[in-house]
């Protein structure tokens, strides 16, 4: 399977599907989430978005579906070029999928050997190798602490740079090698997985274009509309509770004269939900899923 859906029923449930209605699926990988979106409408309209080539081979032949290739952060374009706003309902599911972790060459896993790549997009020119080999150690320890969420981010990127200066890391397997130096005893496969995912944020600016995504959500939904969002590390999740609770990404809470908090979203999930039990053992990438889901006022 290209990709299983994380917490389908749940997202159904509380997007609440009009047979008639405009959804975005804001990252459609498998088409899992799509496929079921398209189950409930009749005279509706889906469009997709997925930055990542190898997602399009999965694109669905209806007449109800259209498919973009490109990052999610350009939505509100192509919903205008496609005269689809307002919608009745977004979608988006963040981070990797699995079939990105299943190939060795993309460079996304911490167990496989392959190029330090970590495109979503290769269209694009950045990559994991470059940073690995080019920033300086400084800069390192920002992407590292900040996006991996590693304690000891300055012994990391020391120990990058030290051996970056008798040869080029070149793979993942050279880089998991110096990172398990620095990794506590029985916690080496959490701490990898930090790096990785730091050095995958960086690539592919995910945190900058989930800002834009999000900070376009609000002009084109209707009235009513939903926004169901699933993320999988605190740096995600924090920004879309965010959003659902005060309306800005920063968090800050807006009063009105009388002292009423100012939001334009009704949030449906006031504690993020996650998955069963029975789900996880399916599926493990769903075990750090976190779903939010928020109405337009």
């Amino acid at each position: 399977m290209y990709h299983r859906p994380v917490l389908l029923n749940e997202c159904m449930e509380l997007l609440d599907i009009r047979e008639g209605g405009v959804y975005v699926d804001a990252t459609f990988g498998g088409g899992g989430h799509s496929r079921e979106i398209l189950k409930r409408l009749q005279s509706g309209r889906l469009i997709a978005f997925d930055q990542d080539e190898d997602a399009a081979a999965n694109a669905i032949e209806d007449p109800r579906f259209t498919f973009v290739n490109h990052n999610f952060r350009f939505m509100k374009n192509f919903l205008r070029l496609h005269k689809l706003v307002p919608v009745d309902g977004i979608l988006a599911d963040l981070g990797v999928s699995s079939h990105q972790i299943d190939v060795p060459d993309r460079g996304f896993s911490t167990r496989s050997d392959g190029a330090l790549d970590m495109r979503m997009d290769r269209r694009k020119v950045l990559t994991a190798h470059t940073i690995i080999n080019t920033y300086d150690e400084a800069k390192l320890v920002e992407i590292f602490r900040l996006y991996g969420e590693i304690i000891n981010a300055r012994k990391l990127a020391s120990r990058i740079t030290d051996s970056r200066r008798e040869k080029e890391i070149a793979s993942t397997t050279e880089l998991v090698a110096i990172a398990k130096t620095c990794a506590e005893r029985g916690k080496e496969n959490k701490y990898l997985a930090q790096v990785f995912q730091a050095l995958r944020i960086e690539v592919n600016q995910e945190m900058t274009s989930l800002e834009d995504f999000l900070g376009q959500c609000l002009d084109v939904l209707g009235t009513a509309g939903r926004l169901a969002v699933i993320s999988y590390h605190s740096l995600e999740d924090k920004l879309v509770k965010n959003l659902f609770k005060t309306g800005n990404l920063e968090g800050e809470l807006r009063k009105d004269f009388y002292g009423n908090m100012l939001s334009p979203w009704i949030n449906l999930t006031r504690k993020a939900l996650v998955a069963g039990d029975e789900e996880i053992e399916l599926n493990s990438r769903a075990r750090s899923a976190r779903l939010r889901v928020a109405e337009k006022k």
